[in-house]
């Protein structure tokens, strides 16, 4: 079947077609080499640990890389083994700068092969190693990652410990060769010294302390010479959002920005853009342990999507970052998977409210109906205004009391958060407040804020959703309630609610009928509501029948599906890998509270969950 795009008359080809068509598969010799060099620094790690090993029918096999007999070739077989480990990972990569260390290794390798075991078989497999990486120069051409400082000091923790443990083994790996019974503490004690080059408790016969000394050594300094290389590299750091783009994001917003409700949140500053050729369309992305992840459509003019997306993919295979998009709408897959080659999957629904057809009245919204009213009896007001219209104490007031009722210092969000309240050219944002008379409170009488950003010139894109955890329950739905009810006044026809993860699932499998296989998958979708708002995100969007509009996720292939999952959930805030900020004070989580509305588990702002 042929879909044509905004004019485009080319069709989508099928995915199977459009392969052939693009010839063979990019050249497979970075992932084998990567592989190899896994597999040999693994058994030249062995070789240099387990005496037994380096004794055995794979004793030929571990002749790869430096060797394995006396103290000094063990020790170089170890750190050989750890260098390649290291590596193995940039090379699958195509990274320049792991090709141009595993150049310099295997020379080093070969030469040690030769002089202390005067092994030709092994130095002729590392030159061999060698001549492929050569030959295939050009294979590994990426570009750096995205990197801090703050990467030397997590490479010493987590070298550290693997230290530590491999060092453990390497003690332990001679039980007939100890004098004595040396305890956990005193094998602990011998590795930590081992480490710094100092003779620890633990003593051996027939001169393995030499062996298990040179080892530690070497483990120790690889520690050492690995941070203090990158504590002193140049930092390469990630792509911002400069002022010259976000005039030009905003440019193409204003003429285009009715077309995706999520074309706002591509001015979050921690994101980088490429633009197209003709500077017509823009696509934003974030880069996150390795993946290049865009969110919603691109920005601008249909018809120069192409030409940014090629840049995008450009970009990714410069740096051999994983490429992908998240909550893109149907028109913006069916472009990205055109282009690219990539595939698309459903990924859940958007809720969007036209506001001609909200109305209290009627059945299906009593629920909501009697929870604003009973509100209302209790002495809340509303109110309902543009960030302009604000003046400078109230949105200060604002500002801190949204970061306040956060309840954790990780700000969530990627796709659908923009992260700031009332920056110059916000002006359009929307904030409806809920109050009511507290002497108590350091923020007088504001209870809840729910903030908006514009969705071109006659629609909104809810960004946030904040309360006092003292107020009472329902505060979200009574503002979204206000919110709708004053967008006639605002010229708002639209109104983007929350995204809801795997809402046509959830939707069928609770029907009549539906079979067993998609009962089981929403039972699965249900207990992992217990983590992550699946289940509950979507009823709260249904409480004000909004229409659905799918979003997608865009892919290469489906090994890198938990990979990119992985990353949606660390750009969005759900998993944190960095390190701790020292003299960071945390603020306490509040105790849930029972409340018939959703008040998300942690933060209100919207969300999406990475499959």
């Amino acid at each position: 079947m042929s879909v044509t795009v905004d004019g485009d008359k080319s069709g989508l080809v099928p995915v199977r077609m459009r392969r052939i068509l693009r010839g063979p598969r990019p050249e497979k010799v970075p992932a084998l080499v990567g592989t190899a060099c896994t597999l040999i620094g693994l058994i030249d790690i062995a070789a240099g640990v387990f005496p037994r090993f380096r004794a055995s029918r794979m004793h030929a096999v571990a002749e790869v890389l430096p060797g394995t007999l006396g103290p000094l070739s063990a020790a170089l077989s170890l750190s050989a083994g750890v260098l390649l480990l290291l590596l193995a990972h940039g090379l699958k990569r195509h990274k320049r700068r792991a090709w141009r260390a595993a150049v310099v290794l295997l020379p080093l390798g070969a030469a040690a092969q030769f002089v202390w075991r005067h092994s030709v078989l092994g130095a002729l497999l590392s030159l061999v190693l060698l001549t492929l990486l050569v030959r295939h120069r050009g294979e590994f051409a990426a570009l750096p990652d995205p990197r801090s400082r703050w990467r030397a000091l997590a490479n010493f923790v987590v070298m550290g410990a693997g230290s530590i443990a491999l060092g453990l083994v390497i003690v332990s790996a001679h039980p007939r060769r100890v004098v004595g019974s040396p305890s956990l503490a005193d094998r602990l004690e011998h590795v930590l010294y081992g480490l710094l080059g100092i003779e620890g408790p633990v003593a051996y016969t027939k001169g393995v302390d030499w062996t298990v000394g040179y080892s530690l050594g070497a483990l120790g300094m690889l520690t050492a010479l690995t941070t203090i290389y990158l504590a002193f590299r140049p930092e390469h750091p990630a792509a911002r959002l400069t002022d010259d783009d976000e005039t030009r994001l905003r440019a193409l917003l204003d003429q285009h920005g009715g077309r995706d409700s999520l074309g706002h949140f591509a001015l979050r500053r921690d994101k980088g853009v490429v633009f197209s050729p003709s500077g017509k369309a823009a696509v934003c992305y974030r880069v996150v342990s390795g993946v290049m992840l865009a969110s919603g459509d691109p920005i601008g003019d249909v018809e120069a999507w192409p030409g940014a997306i090629e840049r995008f993919m450009d970009e990714a295979k410069a740096h051999s970052w994983t490429p992908a998009v998240m909550g893109c709408s149907e028109t913006g897959g069916q472009v990205w998977t055109r282009e690219t080659g990539l595939d698309a999957l459903e990924l859940g629904d958007e809720a969007v409210v036209d506001v001609a057809d909200f109305s209290l009245s009627g059945r299906a919204m009593r629920n909501v109906r009697q929870m604003v009213k009973r509100i209302e009896r209790n002495g809340y007001t509303t109110q309902v205004r543009r960030v302009r219209d604000l003046d400078d104490d109230e949105l200060e007031r604002v500002r801190r009391a949204a970061a306040d009722w956060r309840g954790t210092d990780t700000e969530r969000g990627f796709s659908m958060a923009l992260g700031r309240i009332g920056a110059p050219g916000d002006g359009d944002a929307v904030i409806a407040t809920a109050h009511k008379d507290d002497d108590t409170s350091p923020y007088g009488d504001l209870k809840a804020i729910i903030h908006f950003v514009p969705w071109g010139t006659d629609g909104m894109s809810l960004e946030l959703m904040r309360r006092d955890r003292s107020a009472d329950p329902g505060m979200n739905e009574l503002l979204i309630v206000a919110a709708l009810q004053a967008s006639p006044t605002l010229g708002i026809a639209r109104v983007s609610l929350n995204f809801a993860m795997f809402r046509a699932a959830l939707a069928r499998g609770e029907k009549i009928g539906a079979g067993p296989v998609l009962r089981i998958w929403r039972g699965l979708l249900v207990f992992l509501s217990r983590w992550f708002q699946i289940e509950s995100l979507y009823k709260f969007n249904a409480k004000f029948r909004p229409r659905w509009e799918p979003r997608f996720v865009v892919y290469r292939t489906s090994r890198d599906l938990p990979r990119i999952g992985f990353a949606a959930m660390q750009a969005e805030g759900f998993v944190n890998l960095t390190l701790p900020r020292p003299f960071t004070r945390r603020r306490p989580t509040p105790a849930p509270r029972p409340c018939a509305h959703i008040v998300p588990a942690q933060t209100a702002e919207r969300e999406i969950h990475a499959a």
